[in-house]
């Protein structure tokens, strides 16, 4: 039977991303990623739910979210679910915590966090990537503020 381990998230971040890096220097970020949802209960009135995960994100797309995003940011996250163990030091217990290791994503709010933007580059059908080499028709991968024309266009 074949398997399938692939998860797609759309929420806001609920800090700043922390980087750091592991001893042979590869870049690791990790976010707080709230995810809400509203719906009408049987008897007609509204209810919200709030589901947060932490995600890691490995590499050039870690120090690329580091860079542009912050707390309140919303993000688009593919990937897949991870189960961590380990053995609480303080009471001997065994531990677990499930949490997405991110393999897409891509940027929904600009710079200033203005909502239904899309600062991340890539294509309206497919998220990027994570790094801003492929942007839309008619948009730069650049943030705005970092645009140059070029005077050498060739048409």
């Amino acid at each position: 039977m074949a398997n399938l381990n692939k998860v797609m998230l759309i929420g806001n971040l609920t800090r700043d991303p922390e980087l750091r890096h592991t001893p042979s220097g590869k870049s690791v970020a990790e976010l707080g990623l709230a995810i809400n949802r509203s719906w009408t209960n049987d008897q007609g009135q509204k209810q919200e739910d709030t589901t947060f995960v932490d995600v890691s994100v490995w590499g050039r797309q870690a120090e690329v979210i580091q860079q542009y995003v912050t707390k309140g940011s919303p993000i688009y996250i593919e990937g897949r679910l991870q189960l961590d163990s380990w053995d609480d030091k303080a009471t001997g217990q065994k531990r677990s915590k499930l949490r997405v290791i991110c393999e897409n994503f891509q940027f929904l709010g600009g710079k200033a966090g203005t909502p239904g933007t899309n600062s991340g580059g890539g294509s309206s059908d497919r998220p990027s990537q994570g790094t801003p080499s492929k942007a839309p028709k008619g948009a730069s991968a650049a943030p705005a503020d970092d645009f140059q024309e070029d005077d050498d266009i060739p048409f």
